[in-house]
């Protein structure tokens, strides 16, 4: 058995090797706090990005690295460590926001729940910059998309995950997602297209 490297050893080894690492020791282990520590700001970056507020991303990243630890032996090294990773992340934060919109519907008030639509189109400051608004049409378009296709349009382009990588998280083949990119972008070039026409 390979003797377990001290804590300032760890920051020589593979994200890979690091998880393998985490995967053998017990529940107050060095390596998985290192690997914790290693991946905590992109984990809470993929949660903000998916998860849309700051509250929320703490509240998913929080459980990512939850379910990190208890299936930190199920790392396979099929993939990259970040690949992988990033798939609980997305599962993660889908399963969150599933359950926050089945919430949200019980709690709408009887009659149509007006109020709420307003609240989404209040705007209480004008944008600074036309780059801001950009963002927000954006954000509001990809907000028509279902939480899947969202999640898989934002690890594309915003993340620059390549197909093989989505393939690896989203468990299909990079075909079938190059496809369904495709359609995705259809979508949003209508839907962009009918926004701007109102």
């Amino acid at each position: 058995m390979l003797p377990t490297p001290g804590p300032s050893g760890l920051t020589t080894l593979t994200d890979e090797a690091l998880a393998a690492q985490a995967a053998r020791e017990g529940s107050d282990g060095v390596a998985f706090t290192a690997l914790m520590d290693r991946f905590r700001e992109r984990v809470w970056r993929v949660c903000w990005r998916l998860m849309g507020t700051e509250h929320d991303a703490e509240d998913a990243a929080q459980e990512v690295f939850v379910r990190l630890f208890f299936e930190r032996g199920k790392f396979a090294g099929r993939s990259r460590y970040s690949t992988w990773l990033h798939g609980v992340a997305i599962r993660t934060c889908l399963t969150l926001r599933r359950s926050r919109s089945r919430r949200r519907r019980r709690e709408a008030p009887e009659g149509g729940g007006e109020f709420g639509l307003a609240e989404l189109h209040a705007d209480p400051q004008p944008a600074p910059s036309a780059a801001v608004d950009a963002a927000h049409d954006a954000q509001k378009v990809l907000e028509h998309l279902d939480e899947e296709d969202r999640a898989l349009v934002l690890m594309r382009f915003a993340e620059n995950h390549d197909y093989d990588e989505l393939a690896e998280m989203f468990g299909t083949t990079s075909g079938a997602l190059r496809m369904r990119i495709s359609r995705i972008r259809e979508k949003l070039a209508a839907k962009a297209e009918t926004m701007l026409g109102d």
